[in-house]
């Protein structure tokens, strides 16, 4: 299917719309059976009617993984009012709602528009993730701005990233032909890890469970669990859950 970037454009808006309707409807006028036949007119415009349809049978589970974004986002900010606030002015929850529905379109096979979706949602809150990478429920980006998440990072539960942090890739392989080859490269966040600000953690490394990453800290190495480093030392292991 060719479609004008225009046209791919529009539907892609339209789309992510209808989708916001689905997944939140107490905040929204639209019928859900309206906003459901909107996700399948779009996504056929872009896709095939059956990834049309693979995809929508997928919705209740990225609906599920949102509602617990959500609820963290709540738990880790005291000056949360309400989860109506989170919904509509927290840029984490656009960049989740826009990541969560490019990552089950990659897994359907879809080209090229999951990264749309996920470029678009940069562009709108500075916080960048690739459809690739693998997020768990209940995660939380605190503030959120110049977050970084490369393509085969993989996030457990309850993790939580605040501003200006990155998952990214300390060096990558070339093949033959001189192409670099996509092999793992980004971090391993397991379950309750919280990373504060501007901290950078780089190549295929595992941040154990409930580890604490401190703020503007550059780590090329594994931290066990439990563990919590700070500007480069790690600390040890701690257990009343206190943070930094």
């Amino acid at each position: 299917m060719s479609l004008s970037l225009t046209r791919t454009i529009d539907h892609l808006k339209s789309l992510m719309a209808f989708m916001k309707d689905v997944v939140f409807p107490i905040y929204s006028d639209v019928p859900e059976a309206d906003a459901m036949a909107g996700i399948r007119k779009n996504l056929s415009g872009v896709t095939s009617p059956e990834t049309a349809e693979a995809f929508i049978g997928r919705i209740p589970e990225i609906k599920r993984l949102l509602c617990a974004d959500i609820k963290a986002l709540a738990h880790n900010d005291p000056a949360v009012k309400s989860e109506k606030e989170i919904v509509y002015c927290y840029p984490a929850v656009t960049a989740m709602l826009y990541y969560r529905t490019a990552h089950e379109l990659l897994l359907l096979g879809v080209p090229i528009i999951p990264r749309m979706l996920t470029e678009y949602a940069h562009n709108a809150t500075g916080i960048d993730i690739h459809p690739g990478a693998s997020i768990g429920e209940g995660f939380a980006i605190d503030h959120g701005t110049g977050v970084v998440i490369g393509e085969t990072a993989i996030i457990g539960k309850n993790v939580t990233l605040y501003q200006g942090v990155t998952l990214g890739a300390k060096s990558f392989r070339y093949g033959e032909d001189g192409k670099p080859l996509n092999l793992p490269r980004h971090p391993i966040l397991e379950d309750e890890v919280t990373v504060y600000s501007n901290a950078s953690i780089l190549g295929r490394v595992t941040i154990g469970k409930g580890a604490i990453i401190g703020g503007n800290v550059w780590l090329t190495h594994s931290v066990p669990p439990g563990a919590r480093v700070l500007q480069g030392r790690v600390e040890e292991q701690f257990s009343d859950g206190a943070g930094i």
